[in-house]
């Protein structure tokens, strides 16, 4: 099954796979999989075979299409979608069909991405481990007995359990960046502003931002190609020009200087934790980058 959002773009340009296909592969791995995880709170095949026969189509036709054309994604159950049921894993909003689509959702669909599900989540993103939803307690795909974190918990799980290449998530105070890394794949939290956060069901919106779920951070920089720019609907939102960050990410970090609290690495550190670090501290120094111990006492 291809697995990288490269990969599978790749595939579908190809034309080794179709759009409709591609949805299938997709399907099939969350049939073989969701029963276990269950990282998804509902999906819709119909609509999203649908949506892939007309990609196919305008790909047959030699029409232009989008830069994520036939890509099977999910995205988490707090981003508004037109006439989609969008409950925040909340039994009070059980119903709620929003009338418009967030600025996100909208910016994925031009795309071409087909959005096959909604996944699960803390409730109203309150919560770091996903076992706070109202309607069920998403695993970690690695070790089912395990949390796979929150409140984005799940789209981690989701990718990790390779359901889709292509998650949305998003982050308050971590609630992207730590399922991401309990279950082993890439998540980023944008730049405050970076991303429009209009059409998203606020947790605190001085802080949230909305971002991506992938399984490497190439797969990371071209959702951002997607998702990231200006939005007059949201007045927080950055209007400065969005960069190709694929085009960044062979760059050396030679002399790059990354600070590391000692108060980080205190009695009651898990062994297995610190010792990941150490070895990815290790591997940023030997590629240049200069590592300097600071302190930040009120972490302590």
């Amino acid at each position: 099954m291809t697995e990288t959002v490269k990969q599978w773009l790749n595939s579908l340009d190809s034309k080794q796979i179709s759009a409709k296909e591609s949805v299938e592969l997709a399907l099939k791995r969350v049939e073989a999989t969701d029963d276990k995880i269950d990282a998804l709170l509902n999906i819709r095949p119909e609509q999203a075979l649908v949506q892939a026969e007309e990609i196919d189509n305008k790909r047959a036709a030699g029409k232009p299409l989008g830069p994520l054309a036939g890509l099977p994604i999910a995205v988490k159950d707090l981003l508004c979608e037109k006439n989609i049921e969008c409950t925040c894993a909340s039994k009070i909003l059980k119903g709620y069909f929003p009338p418009y689509n967030a600025t996100v959702i909208e910016k994925l669909k031009n795309a071409g991405a087909i959005i096959v599900g909604r996944l699960n989540m803390d409730e109203f993103a309150m919560g770091s481990s996903t076992e706070n939803s109202a309607f069920k307690q998403t695993k970690n795909p690695w070790d089912i007995e395990r949390i796979p974190g929150g409140s984005s918990g799940g789209s981690a799980a989701s990718v990790a359990a390779r359901q889709f290449p292509l998650t949305i998530g998003t982050d308050t105070g971590g609630s992207i960046r730590q399922p991401a890394a309990l279950c082993g794949v890439t998540g980023l939290k944008p730049t405050y502003g970076r991303v429009s956060r209009y059409g998203l069901v606020a947790y605190a919106s001085s802080l949230d931002q909305i971002g991506p779920l992938t399984l490497n951070t190439e797969d990371a920089a071209i959702a951002m190609n997607v998702i990231a720019g200006h939005d007059p609907k949201d007045s927080t939102s950055a209007d400065i020009p969005v960069p190709d960050y694929t085009a960044n990410l062979e760059e050396k970090i030679n002399g790059m200087k990354i600070g590391v609290p000692k108060e980080y690495f205190q009695t009651g550190i898990d062994a297995e934790v610190n010792s990941a670090v150490k070895t990815a501290l290790d591997k940023l120094q030997n590629l240049g980058a200069e590592i300097i111990e600071i302190s930040l006492p009120h972490t302590d």
